[in-house]
């Protein structure tokens, strides 16, 4: 007996292969047949005829390891559910809550600060006690967790802007590989974010060489995507290269419109990487504004030591200026780590008019919330660099922004489209939501505008591709054994849309309305989208671990 028939849909599989009607049987979580199941016997028979029904969709870069220890995170984390979502990789861009020294977890904590909701209990210090928080509290969405270098840097020396000694670096080592032991899917990177835009290469292609024996995967935002960006692809794929693992160039991209035209070098350095041999590839946001920390702003200078003392920086008149000046002046260069050198100049490559505040920590600044640079600066009397300036003074750093001009901007999108097409591209939101502020449209809409926008309103690619970007090509990835595809054996990860009116709702300036056509989501066999309707209390994810037989 099945205890569930998804009965005459068109399924399409996740593997780019063409859809078939057939029913799809599910018993113990698992699905357990694909056929013609009309005469078998069930407990519950759903009748979707006319609808697809696909793999649930993997999100290989998302931001929710701040969340999902929350009690309160199935409501917060329910618009990823709400577009077909199932499964999201953590841990990305450098960020992950552990390991954590307590000497130097206040640092972490601050360092992490606009990924954060609800408070959360110091209840781990170990990658493997984070993964047992979250197994005894219940997850609504299956976890595939990341370490990430920042936290692993953070435990051994803080925010100090320097080389590790060697015996720093062999504790780093050891610190990741206990946490590859403990579950951890691979290393992530964020090299233009504090601390990762103090570590050298070196350091970098040192500790990545602990995941060979683990199988596990490198993923990087990579230094900069302006003056740096073919130098910054290069050194995600030399880590791979030199180390013979997997490595995943997160969410590419060309910031700013000068640097557009490098779209079609990094993706050749890809592909010439693959006939290498190489095991390289990539993960694409399909909108050309990405969100992040307000933090991102400032020189790397200025933030070393960490957020207190940034801020101890804008304080003084004189260090104020200089960082004026940088912000205005200075133009990123390779080498990029050592001391004074930028990855990055996001106001440079995209300007202050294409830069909003999505949130603040404090009530007093609610209202700027959804605000560019420039408004706030007027509302002020000031300009957009004292503006920012003093919102990140205020809230001692605890802010986030939205930054336009991801490979397009709202005239031309062309950059982005090329990215999206490429049969290596994965689809992500990199969204971050807290249950605070405004989030990036992605949150609540990108599985569905890849599906109506992209596949079938401009013909991009066909849906049976759209979907594999989103299933069983990053679950290759990352090594998912059991999840991105709909065939016998398969967790019963599943998601049941209308094609022809499945759509995203959200715009930049109303980016929480929530997308149309996706009907029913089920995770690990559980309903927990019926009719579009979300349940938010459900606890049927997973917390997946690397090499589990549920992975």
């Amino acid at each position: 007996m099945f205890e569930r028939v998804i009965a005459g849909g068109r399924v399409v599989d996740g593997s780019g292969s063409p859809g078939i009607v057939a029913d799809v049987g599910i018993s113990g979580g698992r699905i357990t047949a694909v056929g013609d199941l009309a005469s078998a016997d069930v407990r519950k028979r759903v009748d979707v005829t006319g609808m697809t029904v696909a793999p649930g969709f993997i999100d290989i870069h998302s931001h929710s390891d701040f969340l999902a220890p929350a009690e309160e995170h199935g409501e917060i984390l329910a618009p990823f559910l709400g577009q077909g979502i199932t499964t999201i990789v953590t841990g990305n861009c450098g960020y992950s809550p552990a390991p954590v020294n307590p000497a130097t977890a206040d640092e972490l904590d601050s360092y992490t600060a606009f990924l954060r909701g609800p408070d959360l209990p110091r209840a781990w210090d170990s990658f493997g006690s984070y993964l047992g928080y979250l197994d005894d509290h219940g997850v609504a969405l299956n976890v595939v967790p990341l370490v990430a270098h920042g936290a692993l840097r953070i435990q051994q020396i803080g925010f100090q802007g320097r080389d590790l000694e060697s015996d720093e670096q062999a504790a780093m080592r050891r610190s990741l590989e206990q946490s590859l032991e403990e579950g951890a899917f691979g290393l992530s990177s964020g090299l233009l974010y504090a601390p990762g835009i103090f570590a050298p290469p070196e350091e970098i292609e040192a500790l990545a060489a602990g995941l060979k024996q683990f199988d596990g995967i490198y993923t990087s935002h990579i230094r900069g995507s302006s003056e740096t960006l073919l130098s910054a692809t290069k050194e995600v794929i030399r880590v791979g290269e030199v180390n013979g693992i997997s490595c995943q160039h997160s969410h590419i991209e060309a910031f700013g419109k000068p640097h557009w035209p490098k779209i079609d070098a990094i993706v050749e350095l890809h592909e010439r990487a693959r006939e290498r041999g190489v095991d390289t590839g990539f993960d694409v946001i399909p909108y050309v504004a990405a969100n992040t920390t307000l933090l991102a702003i400032f020189p790397p200078w200025a933030l070393s030591g960490g957020v207190e003392a940034l801020l101890a920086r804008l304080r003084d008149p004189e260090q104020r200026q200089r960082i004026r000046r940088s912000i205005d002046e200075d133009i990123p260069g390779w080498p990029c780590w050592i001391p004074g050198a930028w990855p990055h100049n996001l106001v440079e490559a995209t300007g202050w008019d294409n830069i909003s505040l999505l949130w603040v920590e404090s009530e007093a600044n609610k209202g700027l919330e959804g605000k560019t640079m420039p408004q706030i600066a007027a509302e002020r009397g000031t300009d957009p660099f004292e503006a920012a300036a003093a919102v990140v003074l205020e809230e001692n750093g605890h802010a986030m922004a939205l930054y336009v001009g991801v490979s397009g901007d709202l005239e031309d999108d062309s950059g982005l489209r090329r990215l999206l097409k490429h049969p290596w591209a994965s689809i992500e939101t990199d969204a971050i939501l807290t249950g605070r502020g405004v989030p990036h449209p992605a949150a609540y809409g990108a599985f569905p505008r890849v599906l109506g926008h992209f596949s079938r309103d401009t013909g991009l690619f066909s849906l049976e591709e759209a979907i594999r970007k989103m299933t069983s090509l990053p679950a290759e990835r990352f090594g998912l054994r059991a999840r991105g595809r709909i065939a016998e054996g398969y967790a019963a990860d599943v998601v049941v849309f209308d094609a022809q009116t499945v759509a995203d709702q959200t715009s930049y300036q109303d980016p929480t309305a929530a997308p149309t056509g996706i009907e029913y989501v089920f995770v690990n066999g559980v309903v927990v989208v019926d009719h579009g309707a979300i349940d938010t209390n459900r606890r049927a994810g997973t917390v997946l671990r690397r090499g589990a037989s549920d992975a």
